[in-house]
């Protein structure tokens, strides 16, 4: 078959990539220009999972899902249209009240302005405006027409003006209704739209369900359909639980109100309820019309000082202690998602999209987590970490970032000790890197910089390591009669429980294959250092046959061989005649980091083998050195006496 040029590879994608984004542009407009449907749908959806935990009561009791979604949506709805009318009757008892509070207002803004000494333009500004104001309405019914003495004041030779005046004449019964009922029909018609999508929804539940999982993938329909039914429980139970918390939240807001004198506070309590759905900065929006209008009620600042009060401790004490205990400390969607979101659903569908922002995107995100195609969802808007510890660590090694890399090991530092934090993210990170070497996607130069990067952070952590001489990862064998140390010796296994090491004898850790791999002998090193072993680490290139042949071996209880990557026999056995001669195969321990086989090192050479982690190797290497004399004890017996 013949090859396909570098343009025809390339092309593909970027054809895929401008059909999604084509797609994408079709769905949002979509969403725009059918904002007439799709709102009442999304706030079907949503009042969907409010309801169907009420549902599936009532079914568990024997009743008919008919009976049981009407009597559900029916008693939903009722509650819904009773808070809607006790917030228009307090709007319209509001309304009537505002001009007596208007002198309050303005009196309040010149004793500002003499405060400050007349000198903020934007007092002033605001003093005239209600100034002008109360001009415009008390003058309103005098507007447009001559007094009596402009009329007598015209000079005799000019002709006098006769005012029109056009008079409608009076409205029958029917545009009178017409002039209520207009202004009620979209809100009327969406909400019959929404009762009767919430309706549908609930009797067509296990329906829409199916056609999920079938969206999903059929290839593993169990797997789907429990993640999903998990999914819909999840959401059912946040949603209903922020409905609740949120409910009570505005009844202390009215509460507060009504005992400090705002006036309306039950209309001020159902917005602070509503508007808590739009994290961060909906307490804050929802504060602001009752300070303005507790400054203009009250004589003095008293109630306006009690007002903000109120909502800040209870804004505090809701979002800081209440709210973490209740739904853990997030709600499952990264802050920066949570901006974007707010600012799109607005931008989409005005404040009615403000307020579904948040919901609609925990949807979203709950839908990228279970279904594979929505997958990018979970990633770009969810708050669990786009990468895993180790592939972060090995992403500031390729970026040759050290700092951040410190940061991440401190942060795991306060919960962990020094040797877990190599084991479990800086040694997977390291496989990372040698897995991209062997598949030829790190040159040279990357290579350098990921080996630098670990050499830096090991400098770092050694300034400031946690590790005693017995972590946690890593008890004092000595003094647990009942542990033991498990490794290879030419494939076989022993258990061992080693003496306390002695200072004086040394190790040398070498590294076996190349760059990575002296940067497992450099953290392996440290390591030993820390359990009271003196221990040095060799470079890349001292597993040649001459950097064998010259090393400094006086005083060496062993040498450890470190691989990220299998070694090959060929390897194993150059290593092993290098060394042999001059420390002996019972004092050499392969340290395999990587995923490779301890029993074809074992078996091709009479060493040591440790697999798996740091910890294997480190516990080893106590093994051997402890059990072996001290050379100063070896110096004084063979002394002559």
């Amino acid at each position: 078959m013949e090859e396909k040029s570098p343009q025809m590879r390339l092309a593909q994608p970027r054809g895929t990539v401008l059909t999604n984004m084509a797609v994408a542009a079709l769905i949002i407009a979509a969403l725009y220009f059918g904002r007439e449907i799709f709102v009442p749908f999304a706030l079907a959806v949503l009042l969907s999972f409010v309801m169907a935990p009420f549902v599936m009561r009532l079914r568990s009791w024997r009743i008919p899902r008919t009976i049981s979604v009407l009597v559900v949506v029916f008693i939903g709805f009722s509650i819904i249209f009773s808070l809607g009318g006790l917030m228009v009757s307090q709007a319209t008892r509001l309304a009537t009240k505002l001009p007596g509070y208007q002198q309050t207002l303005s009196d309040k803004i010149e004793s500002l302005r003499g405060l400050m000494g007349g000198g903020s333009g934007t007092l002033e500004q605001a003093s005239t405006v209600l100034k002008e104001l109360k001009t415009e309405l008390q003058n309103r019914d005098g507007a447009g027409r001559p007094t009596d003495g402009e009329l007598t004041r015209q000079p005799s030779d000019k002709p006098i003006p006769i005012p029109v005046e056009v008079r409608q004449p009076d409205p029958g019964a029917l545009s009178t209704f017409g002039a209520i009922i207009q202004p009620l029909i979209s809100p009327l018609t969406t909400t019959g739209i929404v009762v009767i999508f919430v309706v549908f929804v609930l009797l067509q539940r296990e329906d829409l369900r199916n056609r999920l999982v079938r969206l999903a993938g059929s290839a593993d329909i169990q797997r789907t359909t429990a993640a999903l039914d998990d999914a819909g429980k999840r959401l059912s139970k946040l949603f209903l639980t922020q409905i609740a918390f949120n409910g009570v939240f505005g009844l202390a807001i009215g509460l507060g109100l009504e005992f400090i004198g705002v006036p309306s506070a039950p209309l001020w309590g159902l917005i602070a309820m509503i508007m808590r759905f739009v994290p961060y900065i909906g307490a804050l929006i929802s504060a602001v019309f009752p300070l303005i209008l507790a400054a203009a009620v009250g004589t003095g600042w008293q109630m306006l000082i009690l007002t903000a009060a109120l909502f800040v401790v209870l804004e505090l004490l809701a979002g800081q202690v209440l709210e973490p205990l209740i739904f853990g400390h997030s709600s499952g969607l990264s802050p920066i998602a949570i901006i974007l979101s707010a600012s799109f659903w607005t931008w989409l569908w005005g404040p009615v999209g403000l307020v579904l922002a948040t919901p609609l995107t925990i949807c979203l995100v709950v839908l990228g987590r279970h279904v594979d195609r929505l997958k990018f969802l979970d990633v770009m808007l969810g708050d669990r970490p786009p990468l895993t510890p180790p592939q972060l660590a090995y992403q500031r090694m390729l970026a040759g970032d050290p700092i951040e890399a410190v940061e991440q090991a401190h942060e795991y530092l306060n919960d962990s000790s020094l040797e877990n934090y190599y084991d479990d993210i800086l040694l997977k990170g390291l496989r990372l890197a040698e897995a991209d070497r062997q598949l030829g996607h790190l040159d040279q130069d990357r290579l350098n910089r990921v080996v630098s990067t670990v050499e830096e952070l090991v400098a770092e952590l050694g300034a400031h390591h946690d590790v005693e001489a017995t972590g946690p990862s890593s008890p004092d064998l000595s003094s647990s009669p009942g542990a033991a140390i498990t490794f290879e010796r030419a494939g076989s296994e022993h258990a061992l429980i080693p003496e306390p090491p002695t200072s004086s004898i040394s190790v040398v850790c070498i590294p076996g294959a190349g760059r990575l791999d002296e940067a497992t002998a450099l953290v392996l090193a440290q390591l030993l250092r820390y359990r009271g072993i003196q221990a040095i680490a060799e470079k890349a290139d001292a597993s040649s046959m001459s950097k064998l042949l010259s090393l400094e071996l006086a005083n060496t209880a062993l040498v450890c061989v470190c691989y990220l990557s299998q070694p090959s026999t060929a390897k194993i056995q150059h290593v092993v005649r290098g060394l042999s001669k001059r420390i002996g195969a019972t004092r050499i321990l392969f340290a395999l980091l990587g995923t490779g086989a301890a029993e074809t090192v074992g078996n091709a050479s009479n060493a040591l083998v440790a697999s798996g982690s740091f910890g294997a190797a480190l516990e080893a290497v106590v093994h051997v050195t402890s059990a072996q004399p001290d050379a100063s004890d070896q110096a004084k017996a063979a002394a002559p006496a």
